[in-house]
Formats: structure tokens, sequence, C-alpha cells
């Protein structure tokens, strides 16, 4: 028998994917922002990346701290890497189904 999250479980999952979702969107904006201003911000210079390297640096770290922060609801096994932008559809340890029922 397929084994689903409980509703609290389903909540907590829905709340990382929306963290997930928010700031994967507000760093690929700002990293466009500053790929395309770099040059007038004084952040790059020919071939120094400079402070660009590290604000670029400091966009995807949260990232890789989201994805790592990622653990199932029902057995507690990361799927961060997994998971892309969404979590998955099923955990891969346990077999869980990533939803509650009523979903």
């Amino acid at each position: 028998m397929a084994s689903y999250l409980t509703p609290e479980q389903n909540q907590r999952l829905r709340r990382w994917e929306a963290a997930n979702k928010g700031y994967f969107i507000f760093a690929f904006a700002a990293l466009i922002i500053l790929l395309v201003f770099s040059s007038q911000l004084g952040l790059s210079s020919g071939d120094s990346w400079g402070p660009l390297g590290v604000l670029i640096a400091l966009l995807v770290i949260p990232i890789i701290v989201l994805q790592l922060q990622l653990k199932c609801p029902a057995c507690g096994h990361p799927i961060g890497w997994q998971a892309k932008l969404m979590a998955p559809d099923q955990c891969r340890h346990c077999g869980v189904f990533l939803r509650s029922r009523s979903d």
C-alpha cells in the first residue's frame, strides 16, 4: 500500500518549496542585474572578477543551503539533491509519496 505524508508533513514540505522558489526567483533576477550592470557598478574590470565573484557566490550559497536542508518528512533522509526547484514526487529512501493523500 502506498504511503503518503500527513497534512502537517505536507505543509512543511510546501513551505520549503515556497521558500526555495522565492529565493531562486530573487537570485536569478539579482544575477541578471549584476551581470548586466557589473561594469557600470564597478564590480568587475577586465580579467578580474573581484567583488562580482563574491556577490555571485553569496547568491549561490543559499541555494546550496536550501537543498541541504530538505529532508523527507517521513523518514528524515536527505532528499535535497533529488529535488530541483520543487520537491520530488517520492522519497527514494523510504518510498513515501511526498504529498498528502488529499492532494
